[in-house]
């Protein structure tokens, strides 16, 4: 068995100071890995997104080990979670990736929350805004 880390994992295990605590999530699949047929890339094939982050993904808007941040100053909540090749999120200090960015944010907040205006990019852009970008750019595309 050998594990593989994304140079941005690293990258953020370096950046770390002495006094912060990382948390990595480990996920063991032991089903045998069996490649398409035709394909000979084998267990280390790259993973295809899915669910409400694939197309982020696909289209380059997101990429794997893109760094989300969260805060509502009012409630005193923060949080960061970090965008997984197979578009999941996993919002530090917590043990389960999660399959959308409301559920991130309910997990954050223990209410309901919509986490696509929630989660910022590093770049203060909301996920929506994401999404709204990718819905103009298909537009174009068709126009």
């Amino acid at each position: 068995m050998s594990l593989h880390f994304d140079s941005s994992l690293i990258a953020h295990l370096a950046a770390a100071g002495p006094e912060e605590t990382v948390h990595i999530t480990l996920s063991l699949d032991l089903a045998p890995h069996r490649a398409p047929e035709g394909d000979a890339s084998g267990p280390g094939r790259a993973v295809a997104p899915q669910g409400p982050l694939a197309e982020l993904l696909l289209k380059g808007l997101l990429q794997a080990g893109d760094i989300l941040s969260f805060q509502q100053r009012r409630a005193g909540r923060e949080a960061v979670a970090t965008v997984t090749a197979d578009g999941r999120l996993i919002v530090e200090g917590q043990s389960v990736p999660y399959t959308s960015p409301s559920k991130a944010a309910s997990a954050v907040t223990g209410t309901a929350s919509n986490g696509w205006v929630l989660w910022r990019t590093a770049d203060g852009r909301t996920l929506d805004a994401l999404r709204q970008q990718l819905q103009q750019d298909s537009s174009s595309a068709r126009a």
